[in-house]
């Protein structure tokens, strides 16, 4: 009755939400039984969802029966603000840094309690990664990370502090004052760097993006911890994001003028 009732309880639309968001990093493709368990609905109700969302182009249907994220949605998403102008003004900058430090170059910004990685550039010879464009990861445990938390309001240190603080590695930091006391570095200082506390092995130093006085994003590099110079490493990223800075209050001045 209990599970009834919760169905009862939930719109249309989030019943056709909670479809497309069974989906995810290690989802990429469900059959209609794994969604419908995913999603938490009865199997007809998400054979009607799944019908109504796929002659949409929400989703697509594969040879083998299975389901996938369909095109209309890859498209919706790239008129998001964070990938039309953050992530358009950004990627000369990026290609710039990646040429010169040969290092992985991350851009993210804070959704609620976590980091979502706007774009991430990558070569051969850089040190791999488990970050995705698109992807998110703990605020903690990442040089971006950290420089977005360091930045958010004391309500927001304080909740994240008191329930999000797992550890990922034997150097993740998850004691709350000792991550309060370096957020506090943070912004003195203007960067954060991380050693091995995401994944083994991996050093990422970030810098805050600023625009109209705020911080809407962090830029960072992640290399090999051995053979990490963090301070020949922050000069080149202070000054790419200052540009990245500088360029979205001419790109927001710009199209206010316009409108």
């Amino acid at each position: 009755m209990a599970g009834n009732s919760r169905q009862s309880g939930r719109s249309v639309t989030e019943r056709a939400l909670s479809v497309l968001t069974a989906f995810g990093p290690d989802a990429h493709r469900l059959s209609l039984t794994e969604i419908a368990r995913r999603a938490e609905i009865p199997l007809a109700t998400a054979h009607r969802l799944v019908g109504e969302l796929e002659n949409w182009g929400a989703l697509q249907r594969e040879s083998d029966g299975r389901y996938a994220i369909g095109l209309r949605l890859w498209e919706l998403g790239l008129l998001a603000p964070v990938h039309t102008c953050l992530r358009g003004v950004a990627m000369p900058h990026m290609q710039q840094l990646h040429e010169r430090t040969g290092a992985n170059v991350q851009l993210a910004v804070r959704d609620g309690l976590q980091a979502v990685y706007v774009e991430k550039l990558t070569g051969r010879r850089s040190t791999p990664i488990i970050s995705r464009s698109g992807g998110r990861l703990p605020l903690h445990t990442t040089g971006v990370g950290k420089v977005l938390l360091a930045h958010a309001s004391r309500e927001v240190v304080q909740e994240y502090c008191a329930h999000h603080l797992s550890r990922h590695t034997p150097y993740t930091i998850v004691e709350p004052g000792r991550l309060v006391r370096e957020l506090g570095g943070i912004r003195r200082r203007g960067f954060a760097w991380t050693t091995e506390e995401m994944t083994l092995g991996s050093c990422s130093v970030a810098v805050p993006v600023c625009s109209g006085g705020e911080v809407v994003a962090a830029l960072g590099l992640v290399v090999d911890s051995a053979r990490a110079e963090v301070a020949k490493l922050v000069r080149p990223l202070s000054r790419a994001a200052e540009s990245v800075g500088d360029r979205l209050v001419e790109t927001t001045r710009t199209t206010a003028e316009v409108e």
